[in-house]
């Protein structure tokens, strides 16, 4: 192990205790959901927060010893444990066990045009991808060395932006001012063009101050380009799957009648 990659030791402490709270939390919500006298919540969204948890653990657990194992936190903690933990729809849980007054504020809240702005998929795409850039296109890279406080700054980052892509992308929770489809495949393409991109970049040792032996830049490369493309490819099928076609009656209300204009129309 080189000395610029001993600062990406374990190193974790209490963080590797956050998943598992969020997990027993969420858990206890969806049993006093499913105590209601109401129809329970689904298995398969408690199974797949649970999934996505555990990724996140793994990803802190993780000996953060050299590059490739920098970029399997990435993948872990920013792409796969998001695509679990947004498909629990936790959101939409803690709205169900809320009470009505919150659950109106919150819905209040995601209409909010600043609200819309910042869960755009093309803001989290800037946040993911973009970040990546910044982080091994400047000195950040090498700074994370050195500074345990700025590693863990940089993979609660790596788990925050992905969460806001993956839900701005595919998410089941309630997103009023989500775009429609086709954009979010856009941007979702934009997404692997640019991952790619940067992945080939980092294969061919042209990252500035990312300096490692060439089997561990290729080895590095490899996993953010295979990695990054099987959690894309997830993700959109996710977005399938996810996706309720906009109901006919609400298409037609949208249509302009003569002498009127359009109204904006929700996403679909």
């Amino acid at each position: 192990m080189s000395p610029e990659h001993a600062g990406h030791g374990l190193a974790v402490g209490p963080l590797l205790l956050v998943p598992p709270l969020l997990f027993w939390s969420y858990l206890a919500a969806a049993l006093r959901e499913r105590a209601a006298d109401r129809p329970g919540w689904s298995h398969w969204r408690t199974a797949s927060f649970g999934a996505g948890t555990a990724a996140a653990a793994v990803a802190l657990a993780l000996p953060g010893h050299g590059l490739a194992a920098h970029m399997w936190q990435h993948l872990l903690l920013g792409m796969l444990a998001p695509l679990g933990l947004v498909l629990g729809a936790p959101a939409s849980l803690a709205l169900r066990v809320a009470d009505r007054r919150t659950g109106r504020a919150v819905v209040r809240l995601l209409r909010r045009p600043a609200v819309g702005v910042l869960t755009h998929p093309v803001t989290g795409l800037a946040l993911t991808v973009g970040g990546l850039y910044v982080l091994y296109l400047t000195p950040l890279y090498r700074a994370t060395l050195t500074n345990p406080v700025l590693h863990h700054l940089v993979l609660l980052h790596f788990l925050l932006s992905g969460y806001l892509f993956t839900w701005a992308i595919a998410g089941p929770d309630p997103g009023p001012q989500r775009p429609r489809v086709p954009v979010r495949l856009v941007v979702l393409g934009v997404a692997v063009a640019g991952h790619a991109t940067l992945a080939q970049l980092l294969h061919a040792g042209l990252l500035v101050d990312v300096t490692a032996p060439a089997a561990e830049l290729r080895a590095a490369a490899t996993v953010m380009y295979y990695g990054g493309d099987l959690a894309e490819l997830l993700l959109a099928l996710a977005l399938l799957v996810t996706w309720r076609p906009e109901p006919r009656r609400a298409r037609q209300a949208d249509e302009p009648t003569p002498g009127t204009a359009a109204l904006p129309a929700s996403a679909g």
